[in-house]
């Protein structure tokens, strides 16, 4: 019988290739899920898989490359997450999580979600990664931004030093972010007008100036913030600074 176990799949005589589940894809559809291989890395085991839609006798990886990764593998994670990037436990069912995607890099960069104590961090971190401003599921990022991500639990710290790929001094507080979304901004990542977010998610968010020392300023923060605690910051370059393709992390 296959098991979950911290990110990896268990099973008696398990060997890769030798399985196929059924599952569904993003947008619903049935397909099966074949393992292809699995490997250990960084404290994860990544997984090649490719899928099979119904009625279709190809098998594609999909998992969309890109220039730095043309084969990209996948991390298996408890839990499945619906349209509006809410993370949901199933009985029985969890996600593989491209590498490329917000799931993935969240773990490599240090909150690694199978740790019930890093869950919610986790979740944080993925509205972080798509900027999902009002946790709904709409990105407000896009390729090759440059980020830098904090939690002051001691978890992931702050980048203070100058690297070929960061500068500190260039970049900015853009939000503090909870697992349903953003709890204050600064400003937002590609530059929409503060009065746009507020209009994507009417009721959400009025303006600010709640400082959250270390120079993270906030020009909106959320209305209702009794039940929620902001887990994770983070800092990017504004939009006229983007001119390095690279993440920090």
């Amino acid at each position: 019988m296959l098991r979950f176990e911290e990110g990896k799949l268990v099973m008696p005589s398990f060997k890769p290739g030798d399985i196929v589940l059924q599952g569904k894809s993003s947008d619903d559809s049935p397909v099966e899920v074949a393992i292809c291989s699995a490997e250990e890395s960084g404290g994860e085991t990544w997984y090649e898989i490719e899928v099979r839609q119904k009625d279709s006798t190809k098998w594609v990886n999909p998992c969309v490359p890109s220039g730095q990764v043309s084969s990209p593998r996948a991390l298996a994670v408890r839990g499945v997450w619906d349209e509006t990037g809410a993370r949901q436990d199933v009985n029985g069912s969890f996600t593989f999580a491209c590498e490329l995607g917000a799931i993935a890099k969240c773990s490599t960069w240090g909150y690694k979600p199978w740790d019930s104590k890093m869950a919610d961090l986790h979740q944080a971190c993925t509205r972080m990664a798509r900027a999902d401003y009002c946790g709904d599921g709409r990105s407000e990022t896009k390729d090759n931004n440059i980020i830098d991500m904090y939690d002051g639990m001691g978890h992931v710290e702050r980048e203070t030093r100058e690297t070929p790929g960061f500068s500190p001094s260039r970049a900015t507080f853009e939000a503090a972010w909870t697992p349903e979304g953003a709890w204050c901004l600064a400003r937002t990542r590609k530059n929409t007008p503060l009065e746009e977010v507020m209009q994507q998610c009417p009721g959400r968010f009025e303006k600010s100036e709640k400082d959250l020392g270390d120079g993270d300023v906030c020009t909106l923060a959320r209305k209702v913030d009794a039940n929620e605690r902001r887990l994770v910051h983070n800092r990017s370059y504004p939009p006229e600074m983007l001119t390095r393709p690279s993440i920090s992390r």
